[in-house]
């Protein structure tokens, strides 16, 4: 960076070893990162440490050229995760001489912030990532064009899906992302409870039939009561079970909001296709009134306050062992059992979701890295970027299936090993990447940020407030978003 950032370094190097106390399992993230954190071993972790740069042209001292990788707006902030990023860090600084790579990181939580402020202040870093579509929307007019690099450079693409080359094209004026890890969603289930309650284990291909019956959102309600169990020994279909004293949930879809719980019941958007007129589609009205109804009318699904309880790990909830179902992404490895470098304790397998008037519909997210056009060096930052693509430590430790199809076999065999002697169904995590969100849930909305806090406060609502009209609820945001895109013409 130029001699502008000199007076910020120590600030913002102190801001980032604070940002790291307690940092926790964390992803879609995404596009892939959960909207909060996830607990974890709280720990001061030393990042790279970082030089300082001269007054001219943003070199360090001994000449050499300083690019800054900015970790948070995703995956990347639990501990083992940043070990990993280190060793990355480290290896490519010692691989040239002429780069020196520095890292950054903050909590997801807060992430989003501290880069709007380095931006506002005009010392943002040189790489973002690895970040999700939200990320890319949220930045989208400060991100650099790639195609140049790549076309100067002969980075190979090819075995990349174009369709998915494109998504980080269209909308964007370029080519402002390179695709490298993408993350299917299905479900998670806990493979003892469904032993202890005697009941057979979910579909693993769409289509097949659960105990006779047609794999629907129907059937699933059904299921899930029969695994909600109060602290008297009651399931979810007596009617004796007592809803405000429960210890076991039937169902939960972790680390999303009320975009995600709509694709349960198909995609859709918040903005209609003129770009600007907020709307709310009837298929995520009924999937935000069915899983409203599953937190307060039957209690299969936790609240707000229950997912934040110590029962249900303190809003990490399948690890808990005390949620059934969980429908979240392939990024949740990161979370799910066994942790890293602890004696496996569970079973679980993954299974497919449910249809909805006949259409199975499973989210899908995807990480990369973007290049700031604020960097004073490019060339540089494309080349540590592509470095960062190409490293299949990061992406295994991501958990991230790659977009590079030569490597995905590899990923499954290493998630294989990681999670022996659990026997997982990989395949329906394969499976799901036919099932995408289109339009994805992430997709742009006018005056992004201020939109997406809106929602978010919206879900805080549904999660925290019994007895709600939940469809007058829904109009209340269409009013306060239309509100917001109409500020962004």
């Amino acid at each position: 960076m130029d001699h502008r950032y000199a007076g910020s370094r120590r600030r913002l190097v102190l801001a980032s070893i604070i940002s790291l106390i307690a940092v926790a399992c964390n992803s879609a993230t995404p596009s892939t990162a959960p909207s909060a954190s996830a607990p974890g071993a709280s720990q001061n972790v030393a990042i790279t440490p970082e030089p300082v740069p001269t007054s001219q042209g943003g070199l360090t001292a001994d000449g050499k050229v300083l690019i800054r990788w900015f970790v948070g707006l995703g995956t990347g902030a639990q501990p083992d995760q940043i070990a990993d990023e280190q060793a990355v860090v480290t290896e490519f600084n010692e691989s040239q001489d002429k780069i020196v790579l520095s890292l950054e990181i903050y909590q997801n939580t807060t992430a989003y912030d501290i880069l709007s402020t380095q931006i506002a202040a005009g010392n943002p870093p040189d790489i973002i990532g690895p970040v999700g579509f939200r990320g890319f929307y949220s930045y989208g007019d400060q991100l650099l064009d790639l195609q140049p690099f790549i076309d100067k450079t002969g980075y190979d693409v090819s075995g990349i899906d174009p369709k998915i080359l494109d998504a980080y094209k269209e909308g964007f004026g370029g080519q402002v992302g390179i695709p490298f890890a993408i993350y299917p969603s299905f479900i998670y289930y806990n493979k003892d409870l469904f032993k202890e309650a005697g009941l057979a284990e979910p579909p693993h291909k769409v289509g097949e039939q659960y105990d006779g019956k047609d794999w629907t959102w129907e059937t699933l309600t059904e299921l899930a009561k029969k695994l909600t169990v109060d602290k008297a020994g009651n399931d979810g279909t007596s009617a004796s079970f007592d809803k405000n004293d429960t210890s076991q949930w039937g169902y939960y879809m972790q680390w999303t909001d009320p975009r995600g719980w709509g694709t349960q019941f198909g995609p859709g958007a918040l903005v209609g296709s003129d770009g600007k007129t907020a709307q709310v589609p009837e298929n995520w009205q009924a999937a935000w009134q069915w899983y409203y109804d599953g937190m307060w009318k039957d209690g299969f699904i936790p609240n707000g306050a229950e997912n934040r309880s110590e029962l249900l790990n303190s809003d990490n909830a399948f690890q808990s062992g005390n949620v059934a179902m969980d429908f979240v992404h392939l990024w949740y490895t990161c979370c799910a059992w066994p942790a890293e470098g602890e004696p496996q304790a569970k079973s679980f397998d993954i299974a497919v979701p449910p249809s909805h008037e006949g259409t199975t519909t499973a989210k899908l997210h995807a990480d990369t890295f973007g290049i700031m056009k604020s960097t004073a060096h490019p060339d540089e930052a494309f080349e540590v970027m592509t470095y960062l693509l190409g490293n299949d430590k990061l992406i295994a430790r991501y958990g991230a299936l790659p977009a590079v199809s030569s490597k995905q076999d590899a990923f499954f065999t290493a998630l294989e090993e990681r999670f022996a002697p659990n026997d997982i169904d990989w395949q329906v995590a394969r499976d799901m990447l036919a099932y995408p969100d289109v339009p994805s849930h992430e997709a742009d909305m006018p005056n992004f940020l201020k939109s997406d806090a809106a929602v978010k406060a919206f879900q805080e609502t549904l999660i925290t407030t019994d007895n709600l009209d939940v469809k007058a609820e829904a109009e209340k945001l269409r009013n306060e978003l239309q509100g917001l895109f109409d500020q962004a013409d």
